[in-house]
């Protein structure tokens, strides 16, 4: 019992650490019944955080919104996440992918596989440049629809949070990301990257 109560000390300790409590309070009708989101589950290793980035894609039912320093190929440039990207999209009537990053110097130095697949798939898959007043943003996600959301308070560390069924956390990174994303206006925002 003492073990436990400790565990769960550690854990919102952790998750404080990202501006988050774990089991936040969610607002309600008189008689509706309280929807209990899932609790946030910590990740700390790089493999950690590439499953749960797969598991949220693959969750997607119309919408994914990615907010990466430059599609961190570690992570973004990976068979398993690719395949589950590619599912959404020809698996789902009306899906997109957005996509911000903050610079594509990286992607330029080689090939990134999904670029080029953005490059195939371009009904579904928009990648922009983020506003200049949003590049110093060090925060790093994946959110599907406005439900699931792995989130990293640095793209440069592996330390993050997940949580798969969490609409109170998923949409306030969705609000973030919505309002950075009509900030960074496609034509003046446009990720040119060569075709290869």
């Amino acid at each position: 019992m003492t073990a436990k109560r400790v565990g769960r000390a550690t854990t919102s300790a952790r998750l404080a650490s990202f501006g988050l409590e774990d089991g936040p309070i969610m607002a309600r009708e008189p008689g509706e019944r309280a929807a209990v989101p899932e609790t946030l589950h910590v990740l700390s290793t790089l493999d950690e955080v590439r499953a749960a980035t797969e598991e949220v894609a693959a969750s997607g039912q119309r919408l994914i919104s990615i907010m990466s320093t430059d599609l961190e190929p570690e992570i973004y440039d990976r068979a398993p996440l690719l395949e589950a990207i590619k599912r959404f999209v020809l698996g789902h009537s009306f899906a997109k992918v957005r996509v911000l990053i903050r610079d594509q110097a990286r992607l330029s130095q080689g090939t990134n596989q999904f670029i080029a697949m953005a490059h195939r798939l371009t009904s579904y898959l928009e990648i922009r440049l983020r506003a200049p007043q949003y590049r110093e943003l060090t925060s790093a996600y994946c959110i599907a629809d406005d439900r699931a959301i792995v989130y990293r308070l640095r793209a440069d560390r592996s330390e993050g949070i997940a949580g798969f069924n969490n609409p109170p956390i998923a949409r306030q990174y969705l609000l973030e990301f919505d309002a950075i994303w009509q900030a960074s206006a496609p034509e003046e925002r446009e990720v040119r990257i060569a075709r290869r």
